[in-house]
């Protein structure tokens, strides 16, 4: 299982944060009209970062020091703040989701189309083409 998992590598898990991101802008789309709902956002960049393996901090010198305080942990997670605002306090712009939800989903399905293709090499390897 290692094989495949190394064969697929980083996509796998991009496939699910870009899943998990469109989920999220659907759910800012269905709460267009809730009042005081706050829009969020999910940043690929911060989520997919903690997937790749990080170095660990080395000391240069020695009168350099580690502190013991823990790093926060970033989820991702943001709220939007609005072009403009609302008279009830609803931070959902219609226009701006929906074209966050198309870029997401042309994302979405250019991470499939690489993992076709990718499973498709697996493929042709694995009958000797």
């Amino acid at each position: 299982m290692e094989i495949l998992n190394n064969a697929l590598g980083i996509h796998e898990k991009a496939l699910r944060v870009r899943n998990e991101r469109m989920e999220l802008l659907a759910r800012n789309i269905a709460n267009a009209d809730t009042p005081h709902f706050k829009s969020r956002e999910l940043d690929f960049k911060t989520v997919m970062a903690k997937a790749q393996p990080a170095d660990p901090l080395i000391n240069t010198h020695q009168s350099h020091f580690l502190t013991d305080e823990p790093a926060k942990e970033d989820d991702g997670m943001r709220y939007r703040v609005p072009f403009s605002a609302s008279m009830d306090g609803n931070t959902v712009e219609m226009s701006v989701e929906q074209a966050k939800y198309g870029k997401a989903a042309a994302d979405y399905q250019a991470t499939v189309s690489f993992l076709e293709n990718r499973v498709g090499s697996i493929r042709k390897a694995l009958r000797g083409e």
